[in-house]
């Protein structure tokens, strides 16, 4: 047979309890990507005008652009742990870690870029 119990031959091979985390994040960014998208269409829709000077004053007040830092955020969050649970799922190898480190870094990368020129924008830089 084996030394020990079975239960004991197979821990630390089970469950990583992260699921539960995972769904929650997944559905509280979900919820949060509706109403933030919803705010947007909307307010996009209330526009007079769609030229360049009007969308860039509408952007520069704190009532648009606070919530569209939260949109960007919540949305490469939903994308970055929605896409972290496709790879876990189906990458089984050693490629599976380098997956990961270029699903956050693209994250990183295109989430702070969309902060970046949001700020930009808010403050005022030309």
């Amino acid at each position: 047979m084996g030394t020990g119990t079975s239960i004991g031959r197979v821990r630390g091979l089970g469950s990583a309890h992260e699921g539960a985390h995972h769904w929650w994040h997944q559905k509280i960014t979900a919820g949060s990507n509706i109403l933030l998208m919803s705010w947007l269409m909307i307010s996009l829709a209330r526009r007079p005008s769609y030229d360049y000077g009007a969308m860039r004053e509408w952007l520069s007040t704190a009532w648009v652009a606070v919530p569209m830092l939260l949109l960007v955020i919540s949305v490469f969050y939903h994308f970055r742990i929605g896409l972290q649970v496709v790879i876990e799922d189906y990458q089984r190898d050693e490629r599976r870690i380098l997956a990961m480190v270029l699903l956050n870094l693209f994250v990183a990368a295109v989430a702070g870029t969309a902060i970046f020129a949001i700020l930009k924008i808010a403050f005022g830089a030309n």
